[in-house]
């Protein structure tokens, strides 16, 4: 029709096309935008070009007012007090409800307690020395004397929050490797981009760290249930683990997943490979299990190859020459991880990480990969 206009609306979010006509009030254009950018009135000022020559204001005359044509771009600009997005650092940490381990652990002391030494501790009973006073939790020395490849999440806290200023600037960042809004010296993405405004260079380091410690099942007939299915028919399986979270005292403010059930999802399975199917289930699981006082803590898979049916032995070929997860499987983990984030209030997003675990039935061996 000859009266349809389409507009572009330019802020630095990005641009929305607006389809409006010419009789078209400029309060239902603005109403428009408002729906196009989730805003309200009043968090913004919309400009008829990016000189910001003319302010299209809330009224009842048509857009044709302000002599717009088909195709122009408008100019979005948001208030100095209200912005499109919210700012991720406005989090505020009080109102992040973090799982109840962690507020357990928040509250531990932490410290590793020794003894006093017969030979170097040359003091009376109350009193402390260095050889005897209390160590921190990330002690790389007392880690590496009790076998412990990974300090704990919380233990990696105390390490960012032991200083003078008690944490007072410690913030744990999420990376992000979208292009930063708000930069107004270039057109939006993908019609300029500059320093500014481009992602930070990514850096591939190990983790010192890992959310879950330790992973234990109630009992063995748990996991033997779960493969009763590849015994029988040879195909592989993959399960949802349900549980809770615990402090595990074998690490410094550890936290351990202790798995009370695992539900099986509807799946097709075959000896090389499992698809997941449409689950209409899922939502009365959830139900059952919160009434249980479970969650949901991970997932569970077998990769089992049959070397030789008379005997019951499968190959076992991951380990450290070769693999422990395939791409496809890291992938898969990373997805569930990201649909079950860890609360954290150190975090400006309010979350950081995950606790959701990984279990592999390999061979002989059962690995347990946490985040």
């Amino acid at each position: 029709m000859a009266d349809t206009l389409i507009l572009r609306v330019q802020s630095r979010e990005g641009t929305q096309r607006i389809q409006t006509s010419r009789t078209e009030s400029t309060e239902i254009f603005l109403e428009k935008v408002c729906d196009a950018f989730k805003v309200l009135i009043g968090q913004f000022t919309l400009y008829t070009d990016r000189a910001k020559t003319t302010v299209i204001k809330q009224t009842r005359k048509p857009i044709s007012t302000y002599k717009v044509k088909h195709g122009d771009i408008l100019l979005l600009v948001p208030s100095e007090s209200n912005f499109l997005s919210p700012n991720p650092a406005a989090v505020d940490s009080l109102c992040v409800v973090e799982d109840s381990i962690d507020v357990f652990l928040n509250k531990q002391d932490g410290r590793i307690e020794r003894a006093p030494d017969a030979k170097s501790c040359q003091h009376r009973q109350r009193e402390k020395c260095i050889h005897c006073t209390p160590l921190d939790p990330w002690d790389e020395s007392y880690l590496k004397e009790q076998n412990i490849k990974h300090m704990s999440f919380h233990s990696n806290i105390r390490k960012l929050t032991c200083g003078v200023d008690k944490g007072k600037f410690a913030m744990l960042e999420n990376i992000s490797c979208k292009i930063k809004p708000g930069c107004t010296e270039h057109p939006p993405w993908p019609g300029g981009i500059c320093t500014k405004c481009q992602p930070n260079a990514v850096t591939l380091n190990r983790q010192s760290y890992r959310h879950v410690d330790n992973t234990s099942f109630e009992n063995s007939l748990i996991v033997d249930r779960f493969l009763d299915c590849w015994r029988k028919s040879g195909q592989q399986r993959i399960g949802f683990l349900y549980g809770k979270y615990e402090h595990h005292k074998d690490v410094p403010l550890g936290i351990k997943a202790t798995v009370a059930a695992i539900y099986e999802p509807p799946q097709v399975g075959s000896p090389n490979s499992v698809k997941l199917l449409p689950d209409e289930n899922a939502d009365a699981v959830t139900s059952v299990a919160t009434e249980l006082g479970l969650i949901r803590v991970g997932w569970i898979f077998t990769d089992l190859i049959a070397e030789d049916l008379s005997l019951g032995t499968v190959k076992h070929y991951r380990g450290m020459q070769t693999h422990f997860l395939s791409a496809q499987e890291c992938i898969m983990a990373g997805d569930l991880q990201n649909q079950h984030p860890n609360a954290c209030r150190l975090s400006p997003d309010g979350h950081f990480g995950s606790k959701f675990v990984t279990v592999v039935v390999s061979g002989i061996v059962l690995f347990i990969c946490s985040a």
